[in-house]
């Protein structure tokens, strides 16, 4: 069985990138000067904002199930727009150096399986949770924070 990992699509945060930093506030996001390698896991690339960049920390409805299970929470995209990343059967590198939750959900948002791995270990995870055939999709969360990181979808 084979998986598919896509990072989110850039225009979605179009709107935040020409925004000062009063209207940032107003829309509960903030803009971040990357000082430290590693520290701001971009969740288009699926890579992370290099040192002397930008970033954009927002709040993102990454669940929008109308199930219990609903979530939104912080997430960091670079502020110069990149292409997203997208890979099969392929962990991609934020998610390959970071310890993950993984969370399997039906079709209606409910979760039936979760496990954490060490990200450059989650293909094996990945393929235990997908053997459910009733696991429609799976979210991948960095585990230290919490913060959604992807969506993984059966490729």
């Amino acid at each position: 069985m084979s998986f598919r990992i896509a990072g989110l699509q850039p225009h979605l945060f179009d709107g935040y990138r020409a925004l000062d930093e009063a209207a940032l506030f107003e829309r509960a996001a903030r803009r971040v000067a990357i000082d430290a390698p590693h520290s701001a896991p971009c969740r288009v690339t699926l890579d992370d904002v290099a040192p002397g960049e930008e970033a954009l920390l927002v709040n993102f409805d990454h669940q929008p199930a109308h199930s219990p299970y609903r979530q939104m929470g912080p997430i960091y995209v670079s502020q110069t727009p990149r292409a997203p990343f997208e890979g099969a059967g392929v962990i991609p590198p934020a998610l390959a150096r970071r310890t993950l939750s993984l969370r399997g959900f039906d079709e209606s948002g409910m979760i039936l399986d979760a496990d954490l791995t060490e990200g450059a270990d989650a293909a094996a995870l990945i393929e235990r949770l997908f053997a459910n055939s009733e696991i429609t999709y799976i979210h991948a969360h960095y585990a230290r924070r919490g913060c959604f990181a992807a969506r993984i979808d059966r490729a």
